[in-house]
């Protein structure tokens, strides 16, 4: 299975996390006002930082629609992964599959709210023939708040969106080291990638921490051994 952290702005926190055994990192680009906030130069620094570590990748993570200036970061960050966390519409999709060929991995999130609702529902079929490569699940936060909320998802939620999409999917929201338990019925379906982690990977000053990091992953891939990479 695929282990995620996201939102390193460090090249301490890139060696941390392909430390604690990430398959990817996320760097965060025209994300407005987030924490980890990165320009197209801070981004395309630590892009190069984690492809050294020689086990982890990046991958750009973004709210924007902008495909144009999207495909010039990551030709620039020489990036092959692509994470559309806003409310990006299938065109967007295809664009960057037209303008970045089949070489770049396009992760799609699907937001879920703690009614089960997912406002992209509707849309999925759209992003599959766009050539979307995954989904990411992942939970709103109070007001609407999308990404780092670390509230956690339903799984039967999940389980019963999962179950209307023929792609894989990674699994995010509140994730840690000791609430797998509960997605057992999500690690068992045959999508299931993986895991995107942020706040129980990090430590007391906030920053993504190896030990922190580790013991999410051990505790998922010790529970999921056999899990389905995409």
């Amino acid at each position: 299975m695929l282990v995620k952290f996201c939102g390193a702005v460090t090249e301490d926190e890139a060696a941390a996390a392909a430390g604690a055994g990430a398959d990817l990192l996320g760097l965060w680009y025209a994300v407005p006002g987030g924490p980890a906030e990165l320009s197209a130069g801070r981004l395309t620094e630590l892009a190069a930082a984690t492809r050294a570590t020689g086990r982890t990748a990046p991958v750009l993570v973004t709210f924007s629609n902008d495909a144009e200036d999207l495909l010039r970061v990551l030709d620039g960050a020489r990036t092959t992964w692509i994470q559309l966390h806003g409310f990006q519409p299938p065109s967007v999709v295809r664009r960057l599959r037209r303008g970045a060929g089949p070489g770049l991995r396009i992760v799609k999130v699907l937001h879920v709210d703690d009614a089960g609702r997912c406002p992209e529902e509707g849309l999925l079929r759209g992003y599959e023939r766009a050539g979307a490569d995954l989904f990411l699940f992942d939970a709103v936060g109070p007001g609407g708040r999308l990404g780092s909320t670390a509230r956690a998802l339903d799984p039967a939620a999940v389980v019963a969106l999962a179950g209307r999409t023929d792609l894989p999917f990674l699994l995010a929201g509140g994730l840690h080291a000791g609430n797998h338990g509960p997605f057992a019925p999500v690690r068992e379906l045959p999508g299931f990638a993986g895991i995107d982690v942020d706040s129980a990977a990090r430590g007391p000053e906030g920053r993504i921490d190896g030990a922190a990091a580790s013991a999410v992953a051990r505790a998922w891939r010790a529970a999921d051994p056999a899990g389905v990479v995409a």
